[in-house]
């Protein structure tokens, strides 16, 4: 397929270019406000656990554009403009997690994964992320070549999360949690990677590089070894999601084989299980009934004669029932 009929020419090289180059002194000003606009959003809207506050900051973010700018680069082989575009990335990072961290500084609470379901969707991420993020960069480079279909491009933006796990990082750092914060770091890696690798394939796909040369404009050699290095990178991404993946599926079955025992001792005594979760490799089961306490040795063997004799258990009993504290009138 030529770039004629791949229907690239070099006008849209052009446009795209100037959509994904941040060079210009408007263009430069433009990204940096939006940025710390969305970072200041995705922050609230963590510090607060709401999920519309967050998809808001998504979208106004602007670090796909030098992150697809970056792809672009690399496509045309142009270095300066995959180091800038690298630099603003990594610059734009830097700047969401530093907000992040000082929006921690104003909340008395930790900010975990424990208490927020925003921090928890975003501090252990596995492989069914990267194969989202491949989607998304897969939609986005498109979208960016066929100027016909940009409208999509909002869509990709809540799709791909990149300054939300940046603003987890800095909250989880100044809560005391480096590795929730580590987790949120990989889910951002991961989604730059994928829409890196596959903003690349997609526009040498589309003949991009030929409709540069056809139109006179400067372009590099590009080198297999290039390529290479951008699909080691989504294996690099891959190994910790792989693990993440597995544990998170062991965690699963561990929780599913606990459940029923519980349950059947609680049951057993007039208890009732409120929870069982697994938080670091201990198993939590959380059961409430009439006094006297649980018995937590009967628990125990339960679970050893589960085949679950190597997994510590930390039992939480409420006993005594619920009482009515009216309000003493005064006098």
């Amino acid at each position: 397929m030529t770039a004629a009929e791949a229907g690239v020419t070099g006008a849209d090289v052009d446009r795209m270019a100037g959509r994904l180059f941040v060079e210009t002194p408007g263009q430069r000003s433009a990204f940096w406000v939006l940025l710390v606009l969305a970072a200041v959003i995705a922050g609230a809207g963590v510090v607060a656990d709401s999920t519309a506050t967050v998809i808001g900051a998504m979208i106004v973010a602007p670090l796909m554009t030098p992150i697809l700018g970056a792809a672009f680069a690399l496509v045309l082989a142009d270095a300066r403009r995959v180091t800038t575009s690298t630099l603003l990335v990594v610059g734009g990072a830097v700047a969401v997690v530093a907000i992040g961290y000082a929006l921690g500084l104003l909340v008395p609470e930790p900010l975990v994964a424990e208490t927020n379901s925003q921090i928890a969707g975003r501090v252990a991420p596995r492989l069914i992320d990267l194969v989202a993020a491949l989607a998304t960069g897969v939609v986005g480079a498109f979208a960016l070549v066929r100027s016909d279909v940009s409208d999509t491009l909002p869509g990709v933006a809540i799709a791909i999360s990149l300054v939300p796990p940046l603003a987890v990082v800095g909250l989880t750092l100044e809560s005391g949690a480096p590795g929730q914060a580590a987790g949120a770091l990989l889910l951002f890696a991961t989604n730059v990677t994928a829409i890196i690798a596959t903003g690349t394939v997609v526009l040498i796909g589309y003949r991009v590089r030929a409709a540069a040369i056809a139109a006179g404009r400067p372009v590099g050699q590009l080198r297999a070894r290039t390529v290479a290095v951008v699909g080691s990178l989504v294996l690099v991404v891959a190994v910790p999601l792989g693990i993440g993946s597995y544990r998170v599926f062991r965690d699963h079955v561990i929780v599913a084989t606990a459940r029923p025992v519980a349950e059947g001792w609680a049951a057993s005594r007039s208890w009732a299980v409120v929870g069982v979760t697994l938080q670091e490799g201990v198993l939590q089961v959380t059961a409430t009934g009439p006094p006297p306490d649980a018995d937590g040795a009967a628990l125990r063997r339960a679970l050893d004669e589960a085949g679950l004799e190597d997994l510590p258990v930390r039992l939480s009993s409420v006993f005594g029932g619920s009482h009515d504290l009216p309000v003493q009138q005064p006098g």
